[in-house]
């Protein structure tokens, strides 16, 4: 008979954290709190365990299929332990015709695991997710909890050689038009023409 090795639970000396996650809800919506609850527990262990799930159940009065169900909707959450360094392609329609599928096998082919895998020593792991929210700058890459945009061949290259010396570049931001943000947006100004500036000979 396999005896199942207990943990201690997460939340046991977190009785602050997890009151102010719970008091965001009204006492009839509590089980909204689920997501939050499995974020905390995969920041911190990188995946949530079936002892997390079953923790998790308990705290929100819900059945573990119920917080699994939630896991498996959403690419977000791992049910095992992902590497210190998680990348995820964007494998939608507009990343995909930006090259995102050549992009993947490229990083296949560097970091030596296929989508859903980890390295052996645990430092990285790759997957293909749904939208990241960044059509205009494809392909990306999120590592972590950090944006990469517009990556080609050599930039993964130079991203994976940063990750291996565990010092990952500051996230790459290439939005412009529309999809600019408030700095993208002052950045455009600065290096707009003045008048008389930049006219056509």
């Amino acid at each position: 008979m396999i005896e199942l090795q207990s943990v201690p639970p997460f939340f046991e000396d977190k009785p602050e954290l997890l009151q102010e996650i719970l008091d965001r809800y009204p006492p009839y919506g509590r089980r909204s709190a689920v997501m939050p609850l499995l974020w905390e527990v995969q920041r911190a262990e990188r995946h949530v365990s079936e002892a997390r799930v079953v923790e998790i159940a308990e705290i929100l009065d819900l059945h573990p299929t119920e917080v699994k169900g939630v896991m498996s909707f959403y690419s977000t959450y791992h049910g095992e332990p992902v590497g210190r360094w998680h990348l995820q392609v964007c494998s939608t329609l507009p990343c995909a015709l930006a090259g995102s599928d050549a992009l993947c096998d490229h990083l296949v082919r560097e970091l030596g695991v296929v989508p859903g895998e980890t390295d052996p020593e645990g430092r990285f792991s790759l997957q293909k997710v749904e939208c990241l929210g960044s059509c205009t700058t494809a392909p990306v890459v999120q590592v972590n909890d950090a944006f990469y945009e517009r990556v080609t061949r050599s930039r993964a290259d130079a991203l994976i050689e940063a990750l291996r010396r565990d010092a990952p570049p500051e996230p790459w931001r290439e939005r412009g038009g529309d999809a600019a943000g408030p700095d993208d947006a002052a950045a455009e100004a600065d290096a707009a023409p003045r008048d008389g500036e930049g006219e056509a000979r």
